[in-house]
Formats: structure tokens, C-alpha cells, sequence
């Protein structure tokens, strides 16, 4: 009589899987075609019934707002449930839920413990996240090697993102002996793919020459491939390549251009590089009110040479109106950053009392501090003492 038994709830549990399993499957398609409000009522279904992947894919519905109002805290719930049966990408979702702190309190021990899991699965996504949480000491003790380990186990498996990062493990000698050729190999792969950082590090090492026979046509390849999907160092890169005839021919247009796109995304050296153009009139018309925007925006992230050149203005009367206590503020910032250049002019000032009260004492150290890094003219300066 028992067997009996034992054998009608395994019958019923069989039925009810196999419903479950149809309602996923029609869900699904449902998914697929976009209709997500008929998916979502078939997921749920499933889902009440224990289903894992029915719960997984609930909870994606809810955490991206499909079918259902967008609620984290929903995701999160179903996300536990599938994760908790095993399911790999319910592990991985809810251990980004838990990095990101969305539906949850943000707990670096919560993720690092869910991709854990699925990492041991053999998912190659959350050995990724957990190669990011060893290498960046989230959750866990900073450990390169450990970050390596993880890395490579992903990208063995093709991950383009795990890929890349092993190369860059290889190439800044963190966790691995420094090794440019290994560098190369695994930034190739996800370059191939398409992926736009891999593209621009492998055109760095065609540019410089490390890892592989040195091919500036070749970087500008792999720099154009990156830019056109809009990655700003690649933009800035290819500029720079026309700028100085490297792999093209020398157009002032083209690198204006480029230089421009990755100036408006907010990457300070270009924008640096943008007011150099205009300064002198290079790849655009000339224009010292627009050079000084373009300082200004670079000087105010802390970029060095952008805060000479925007103290430079000041004291020149370059694109705005003279004024040497505005200098001497530029001057001082990047002076006070080892910049020699400004180290000189602020002697200069202190020598002359420009935008400062006239001190010899002041002039002499800032002449000493620029002469120190082999700056002629204040070795020069200097003999006047």
C-alpha cells in the first residue's frame, strides 16, 4: 500500500512539473514575441508551483519592468527562490542585486556568497563577477591572483569581458608575471568580437610596439573599430593618430573631430588637446575664447597642462580679460602638481609681484623646484640670486 502511495505522489509531482515545464515553455514564447503581460502570468503560474526557471524568469520581468511594474524588491524575492534551488542565473542576478544594492541592502558578503555559487556551477558569468570582486577587494581580501584564477576560468569558456580583463591582468603584471604577448592573445578575442576596450588596448600595443612587431596602421585600425562605438580613450587615441600623421596621413580635420567627440564626453586630456586646436587654429578656425572653455573644463578635473595653459590666458589677456591673481591661482595648482613650466612662471610672478606681493624668497623656491626637474630657463633664473 505504502509503494503505492509513494509511486501516486511521484505520478502527481511528475504532472505538475510537466505543467510547470509547459507553462514556461508558453511563457516564453510569449517573451519572444513581446508580449510580456501574457509571459508574466505564465511565468507565475509556474513559479507558484516551484518552478525554478519560471521563477528566474519572473523575477527578471519584474526587476526590468516587463509585463509588470519595474520593482526591484519583487526580482530580488523571485530572484532567492530559483537561486536557493540551484538555479545558476538566478545565483548570478541575485548576487548583482545584492553588489548593486538594488531590491536589497548593497552587501559585498551577500554577492561574493551567490556568485560563489554559481561560479562552482561552471557559469562562466559569475566567474567573472567574482574575478571582479577578488581584484577590486569587494567582499572579499584584494587578491590578483585569485582574480586571475577566476578570470581565466571564464574566459577559457569565451566570456569577452573575462577576456580582456586577463589581458589586462598580463599586461600590468597584477596577480601574473607582466607579460605583453599574453596580453595580446587575450585582448585579440574580444577585440574580434567586438568588444570597443579591447579594441583600443590592442591598438595600444600595436602603437607602442609591446606584445607584438610595432604597426602604427594596425593601432589605427583597432583605435577606428573602438571610436566608432563611441569609446572616448579610442576617440582620443585616433585623434591623436591624425594629429601626428601616425598610421594616416597627418589631417588636422580628422583629429579635430575625434579629439572633439572625446572632449564632449568629458575626457580631460582631450579637451586639453581641443583647446590646444583652437589656441592655434589647427583642424579649426582659430579662437582663444573657445581654447579657454576648453581648458577650463580639463583644469577644473585637475588636469595638469590644461591649468598652465588656462594660467597662461590669464596672463596674457589670451581669450579673456588679463588678470594675473586669476594666473597665479592656475599657476599655483599645477606648480603644486610638479608641473615645471608652472613652477617657473610663479617664480616669475613672485619675481615680479604679478598677482602676488613681490617676494624673492617665494620666486627663488619655485625657481629651485622647477630648476630640480632640469628646467633650463630656471637654472637660468636661479643665477640671478
Amino acid at each position: 500500500m505504502r509503494n503505492w502511495i509513494k509511486i501516486s505522489l511521484l505520478l502527481a509531482a511528475l504532472c505538475i512539473s510537466l505543467a510547470a515545464t509547459a507553462q514556461v515553455d508558453k511563457g516564453e514564447e510569449y517573451y519572444a514575441n513581446k508580449d510580456y503581460a501574457n509571459a508574466v502570468k505564465c511565468f507565475t503560474q509556474a513559479a507558484e508551483q516551484g518552478d525554478a526557471e519560471a521563477q528566474f524568469n519572473l523575477g527578471y520581468c519584474y526587476y526590468n519592468g516587463q509585463g509588470v511594474a519595474q520593482n526591484y524588491t519583487e526580482a530580488v524575492k523571485w530572484y532567492r527562490k530559483a537561486a536557493v534551488q540551484g538555479y545558476a542565473k538566478a545565483q548570478i542576478l541575485l548576487g548583482l542585486c545584492y553588489y548593486e544594492g538594488q531590491g536589497v541592502t548593497q552587501n559585498y558578503n551577500e554577492a561574493v556568497t551567490w556568485f560563489c555559487k554559481a561560479a562552482e556551477q561552471g557559469n562562466a558569468d559569475a566567474q567573472y563577477y567574482l574575478g571582479e570582486c577578488y581584484y577590486n577587494g569587494q567582499g572579499l581580501t584584494r587578491d590578483y591572483t585569485e582574480a586571475v584564477m577566476w578570470y581565466r576560468k571564464a574566459a577559457v569558456q569565451g566570456l569577452a569581458e573575462a577576456q580582456f580583463n586577463l589581458g589586462l591582468l598580463y599586461a600590468n603584471g597584477q596577480g601574473v608575471a607582466q607579460d605583453y604577448t599574453k596580453a595580446v592573445k587575450w585582448f585579440r578575442n574580444p577585440a574580434e568580437q567586438g568588444l570597443a576596450e579591447a579594441q583600443c588596448n590592442l591598438g595600444v600595443c600595436y602603437e607602442k610596439g609591446k606584445g607584438v612587431n610595432q604597426d602604427a596602421r594596425e593601432a589605427v585600425q583597432w583605435y577606428r573599430k573602438a571610436a566608432e562605438q563611441g569609446y572616448v580613450q579610442a576617440q582620443y587615441n585616433l585623434g591623436y593618430c591624425y594629429g601626428q600623421g601616425l598610421g594616416v596621413a597627418k589631417d588636422y580635420n580628422e583629429a579635430a573631430k575625434w579629439i572633439r567627440k572625446a572632449a564632449e564626453q568629458g575626457l580631460a586630456g582631450a579637451q586639453y588637446s581641443l583647446g590646444n586646436y583652437y589656441a592655434v587654429g589647427q583642424g579649426v578656425g582659430q579662437d582663444c575664447n573657445e581654447a579657454v572653455q576648453w581648458y577650463c573644463k580639463a583644469a577644473e578635473q585637475g588636469y595638469v597642462p590644461a591649468q598652465y595653459n588656462l594660467g597662461v590666458c590669464y596672463y596674457q589677456g589670451l581669450g579673456v580679460e588679463k588678470n594675473y591673481n586669476i594666473a597665479v591661482k592656475w599657476f599655483r595648482k599645477a606648480a603644486e602638481q610638479s608641473y615645471d613650466k608652472a613652477q617657473l612662471t610663479l617664480g616669475i610672478c613672485y619675481y615680479f609681484g604679478y598677482g602676488v606681493e613681490k617676494d624673492l624668497d617665494r620666486a627663488k623656491y619655485w625657481f629651485q623646484k622647477a630648476a630640480d626637474q632640469g628646467n633650463e630657463d630656471a637654472i637660468e633664473a636661479l643665477q640671478e640670486f
